[in-house]
C-alpha cells in the first residue's frame, strides 16, 4: 500500500528540518534532499512501530496552499 503524506521543509540556521504534517514526524539534514530522506526513514520507522493507525491515512495528500497578506 502507497501513501502520500504533506511535508513541509524549513531552513533553520545551517539545517533543513522536514516535519510530516499529518504524523507529526520530524527530521532533518543539511540539504533538502537529504531531510527528505531522513524524514522518510522515519516515517517508514514511525508506522512499523504503529501499523494500526494505517487504517486512517488518506491515499492522497491533501492540496496544500499558501495565503499571501499585507498588513499596512
Amino acid at each position: 500500500m502507497t501513501y502520500k503524506f504533506t511535508i513541509i521543509i524549513m531552513q533553520e540556521g545551517k539545517w533543513h528540518v522536514a516535519r510530516c504534517v499529518e504524523l507529526g514526524v520530524v527530521s532533518q539534514g543539511k540539504t533538502i534532499e537529504q531531510a527528505q530522506k531522513n524524514l522518510k526513514e522515519a516515517v517508514e520507522l514511525y508506522l512499523e512501530d504503529q501499523p494500526e493507525r494505517k487504517k486512517y491515512f488518506p491515499k492522497r495528500a491533501p492540496l496544500v496552499t499558501t495565503l499571501e497578506i499585507s498588513h499596512a
